[in-house]
């Protein structure tokens, strides 16, 4: 029997994974589950699991619980001690507050921040169930935010009295940014830095209200000295726990990790319209050590893009840090510009990805590398694995001409001639492809265009399968690059790159680009 693994913990919640053989995001049955306490017999649980990652919800700290679930082998595990428990409701905290009434906005606010100082070390802030409009909060470390069931904490539509994030802290870290630089920032509506040990769990709902504001209408602006805010935005923290709840309509990026180190996220949805602009749903920035399991992405824009900044236009490049250690398993991306991406903010280098037993439904693209002349960096130790694409337009995408910012149709961006090696020459070396289905496939099963100087290095790919072919699919063009061909029901289609492919039939014998002639 297979043994469930305990993903993460806190003193009232807990997730767990049931790794059944075939299985993504969806059990492949409903699985009947009891929770029970050896510590208190009146302490019983009991439900059916459908999904892979399983959430507990109303455990008890610091006691000892049995899990049983059928064709599993029984697990135990403890909760974490809880110092305290705060219920913002103790400080005056005001409900059903309009989105445009700024002066309960920022009381509630007051409410919270006075909370939030109230919780011990080790402690609990409860918000109950109740409409909450509130403008932005700063969590603190070695605590906890437990979003009850109901509870909806949002933000308010208009953005007068709304903090601002400066770009750097008086040590000269990088605080607010946009697109891998320091930029002054809206705060996100939660937001924390440089704190420890802090977890935002919870069945209730984090509301951006970028459907409400005009946040969307100004995607790419600075209105008021600043750029958008994110819907959750860690910077510079470690061992962030994020269990259970629902974050929608973000201004911006929903989850934005920068900096961080030692991340967890399981069993979240992040939903945002699909015609919201640049409302990725994860994009872990300059990070070590970040597992994304169990989560349900319907967003606007990449479900999960990897970054480790942005050279700046002059080159500057003291703000960059690695990524390293991402893990995504187990997550349902439902629609979205692509469901794992890395860049194209990857100069600080981005290494060891791996997406495992994922599910991709609509998005444009399933695994997506985007990088250009310019960045610099490298892209190295990527894998997918046991994924399968339904719908997905483009299954793989690697792309090095790929043409963001102002310079990025310029013909030194674009060109297909040789350039000069240096600094500034992005890198993309190994790349592991195995075990991949694709279903309804419109474009190409994968699209790879290297630099002529830095040919994309390493790909392997292993039993990719291509089951069936969208019959009402329009030749376009599969990757964000000048003189790239449109493309119908194609393999794998390769150019400044080198493949190795068990099945040699997969890869065409045209190449990426139009004709120069």
């Amino acid at each position: 029997m297979i043994r469930p693994s305990i993903i993460a913990r806190s003193a009232r919640t807990a997730a767990l994974c049931l790794p059944a053989p075939g299985a993504h995001y969806w059990l492949c049955e409903k699985t009947a589950w009891r929770l029970s306490s050896p510590d208190d017999a009146r302490d019983l649980q009991q439900g059916v699991a459908d999904t892979v990652v399983t959430l507990l919800h109303g455990l008890h700290p610091a006691r000892r619980y049995r899990f049983e679930a059928e064709g599993f082998q029984p697990v135990s595990f403890r909760t974490t001690p809880c110092a305290g428990l705060i219920d913002a409701a103790d400080f005056g905290l005001l409900p059903d507050i309009a989105p445009a009434d700024l002066d309960g906005a920022g009381a509630n606010a007051a409410a919270l921040a006075e909370a939030i100082a109230a919780v011990p070390s080790g402690g609990t802030l409860y918000l109950g169930a109740g409409q909450w409009t509130s403008l932005p909060v700063g969590l603190r470390g070695q605590r906890t935010l437990h979003l009850a069931e109901g509870a909806i904490l949002q933000a308010p539509s208009e953005r007068t009295g709304w903090p601002i994030l400066p770009a750097h802290d008086h040590s000269g870290r990088m605080l607010g940014s946009w697109e891998g630089l320091p930029a002054a920032c809206f705060a996100a509506p939660i937001h924390a830095v440089a704190v420890e040990k802090l977890v935002i769990e919870g069945r209730g709902i984090l509301d951006g209200s970028g459907d409400r504001g005009d946040w969307w209408r100004w995607p790419k602006e600075t209105r008021d000295g600043a750029r958008r805010p994110r819907g959750l935005h860690l910077i510079s923290c470690r061992d962030v726990t994020l269990l259970g709840f629902t974050i929608r309509n973000a201004p911006s990026w929903t989850i934005h990790p920068q900096g961080c180190e030692r991340l967890t996220a399981a069993g979240l949805s992040i939903i945002a319209p699909p015609d919201s602009p640049n409302t990725d749903g994860f994009n872990p920035e300059s990070c070590r050590d970040v597992t994304i399991t169990g989560v349900r992405f319907s967003v606007g824009d990449d479900c999960i893009a990897v970054k480790a900044g942005k050279r700046g236009p002059n080159g500057e490049d003291d703000h960059l840090m690695e990524t390293r250690n991402v893990r995504v398993s187990h997550c349902l991306m439902e629609r979205g510009h692509g469901g794992l991406v890395i860049g194209s903010e990857m100069s600080g280098g981005v290494h060891d990805v791996c997406v495992e037993d994922c599910e991709m439904i609509g998005t444009d693209r399933g695994l997506r590398l985007k990088t250009r002349r310019g960045r610099g960096g490298s892209i190295t130790n990527i894998a997918m694995r046991r994924v399968r694409l339904d719908g997905v337009e483009t299954a793989l995408s690697v792309n090095a001409h790929y043409h963001c910012d102002a310079d990025g149709h310029d013909p030194w961006v674009q060109s297909r001639e040789p350039a000069a090696v240096s600094s500034a020459t992005p890198v993309i070396d190994g790349v592991t492809i195995e075990d991949v289905e694709i279903r309804r496939l419109a474009h190409a099963a994968g699209a790879f265009l290297g630099l002529p100087e830095a040919p994309v290095r390493n790909v392997s790919i292993r039993r990719l399968k291509i089951v069936s072919r969208d019959p009402e699919a329009i030749a376009t063009p599969p990757i964000m690059a000048d003189h790239v061909r449109p493309m119908r029901h194609e393999g794998l289609v390769v150019e400044q790159a080198e493949i190795d492919c068990d099945d040699p039939a997969l890869i065409s014998a045209a190449s990426v680009s139009l004709s120069f002639e």
